[in-house]
């Protein structure tokens, strides 16, 4: 499977939170799994860290490099067809970069890895 972590979803795997759920526990750390993080949750971390709505028990330096690499995630830019398919998006929500990740997962056929109830609003597969 082939699957994006939403942004939340990252940082608790990382961090051990018993937020994430078993399954979607299990699917992250399967070998077999493609385990993707988008740049815009890595966009959405920095900006929360400086507008002081996230904290974190590590560096930024670490969440942006070393636990992308030392868990095995691929990172995923944002490539003009996930622009193409975001224009193409219904409005369910308004939060910008879960609506980039809806858009990344429709492009590239990714399921989402995600405990936010309104991706189910959206024509994508949920991890969770």
């Amino acid at each position: 499977m082939h699957m994006l972590l939403d942004t939340h979803a990252y940082l608790w795997f990382i961090a051990g939170d018993e937020q994430l759920s078993p399954k979607a526990k299990a699917a992250i750390e399967d070998p077999e799994n493609l385990k993707i993080i988008s740049a815009a949750s890595l966009w959405e971390i920095t900006i929360k860290l400086s507008l002081g709505k996230l904290a974190l028990k590590t560096t930024l330096e670490r969440i942006l490099s070393d636990h992308i690499s030392n868990n095995g995630f691929n990172l995923l830019p944002i490539e003009t067809g996930h622009l193409i398919e975001l224009s193409r998006l219904p409005m369910h929500h308004r939060d910008p970069f879960d609506r980039l990740l809806v858009s990344q997962c429709k492009a590239d056929g990714l399921a989402l890895c995600s405990a936010d109830q309104a991706f189910k609003n959206y024509d994508i597969e949920l991890i969770w």
